[in-house]
């Protein structure tokens, strides 16, 4: 195997692959990326049994076709502090040593034979389904900030991908929650009506995140049984779906909350900001008392101090205190198109729904804290 290769072009392709590889391998051959020269083409395939990126790279030149398998994070790291746009070339000396030059540079990288890296068939039947890249990109944001963390409910480790209908249009809806919040975000698609709803799991959604941000290539979208599949240009991501049941979060959406704040959401992050400065561990909750024109944010933390702020709102109501995880605030306040983040309130204790005026198919649910 010989080839020469910009440097920047294959570290876009790295930065994937190394990125899905885990740290901590038993298997020594799950740490190496594939390399394989094939019909002219450079393939490059990272897998952690649950997830495998595949890249398909034709800009390059090819001396010698054949394959190999050397470590993902040298490779990458390697890559990553050579100049940029340098041409590299790659070649395999032996089935153990893989050379590789740039300009005044040499080195010389152990591998591991290809008969020992995973096979993966494809048996993704279902047409493909279109999927816009921004709204795609935009729904996966908005919803994987209350993803869990929780192990014993494993099934809410991930966002819930399902149709729906809303005024006799098809939408591709994402859903997350930790039970402490909850992120709904939809975007139309045609086509859903042999669609089987799954759970994508965190690992897959931040990598896809990662890929969709430098990428302006269209997405397919394609499912079987137990994968999913995405295609994004020359390259393709799949991975397992979450095994479980995500539960009727419709439950928990708030239908009849007529108290309602409007406040800039800017200067609302800001202000959250400020007063949890005094936190030191930032777990304290925000304090925050509503009046008709101004609310006020107050955080009391006993080991470091207080923090106390005003901030013009618009409120409908009699007065109302109430108390959030700041942190929680603050991330959904972040996803908010609209220059206002508009809330519906019930009482101190009941769930909050916070809408985005410019984004009317997105919303999200917050529980109230006990301080």
């Amino acid at each position: 195997m010989q080839f020469q290769i910009k440097r920047d072009i294959l570290l876009k392709s790295l930065n994937v692959a190394h990125n899905i590889i885990e740290r901590k391998n038993t298997l020594p051959i799950l740490s190496n990326v594939l390399l394989q020269i094939k019909d002219k083409k450079l393939n490059v395939v990272a897998t952690d049994l649950d997830l495998i990126f595949h890249d398909e790279i034709s800009d390059l030149k090819v001396e010698k076709e054949g394959a190999t398998t050397t470590s993902a994070a040298v490779l990458y790291d390697l890559l990553r502090k050579l100049p940029s746009n340098l041409d590299v070339i790659f070649s395999l000396q032996n089935q153990n040593k893989l050379s590789i030059s740039a300009e005044s540079s040499k080195f010389n990288l152990l591998c591991l034979p290809t008969d020992n890296f995973p096979n993966f068939s494809d048996d993704f039947k279902s047409d493909d389904i279109n999927l816009d890249k921004e709204k795609f990109l935009s729904l996966l944001n908005k919803t994987k900030i209350s993803m869990s963390n929780d192990e014993t409910r494993h099934y809410l480790n991930g966002i819930y991908i399902h149709p729906t209908v809303s005024n006799k249009r098809s939408y591709l809806t994402g859903v997350a929650t930790d039970s402490h919040r909850l992120s709904s975000s939809s975007m139309p698609v045609e086509n859903l009506d042999n669609f089987k709803s799954f759970i994508l799991p965190k690992k897959t959604v931040f990598q896809l995140c990662n890929l969709l941000q430098d990428t302006n290539e269209k997405i397919l979208l394609n499912t079987s049984d137990t994968k999913i599949q995405f295609k994004i240009g020359k390259a393709k991501i799949v991975s397992k779906i979450i095994d479980g049941k995500f539960p009727d979060y419709n439950k928990v959406v708030p239908k009849n909350n007529n108290k309602t704040l409007s406040v800039n959401a800017k200067d609302f992050i800001s202000s959250i900001e400020r007063v949890t400065t005094v936190s030191l561990d930032r777990k304290e909750g925000v304090k925050i008392t509503l009046a008709k024109d101004f609310i006020q944010l107050f955080v009391n933390s006993s080991s470091s101090g207080e923090g106390k702020e005003g901030l013009k709102a618009n409120y409908n109501s009699e007065d109302l205190t109430v108390s959030f995880n700041s942190r929680y605030l603050l991330d959904i306040a972040s996803e908010i198109e609209d220059e206002k983040l508009v809330m519906n309130l019930n009482d101190a204790a009941s769930p909050v729904l916070i809408q985005d005026n410019l984004d009317k198919q997105s919303y999200f649910v917050i529980m109230p804290m006990k301080i």
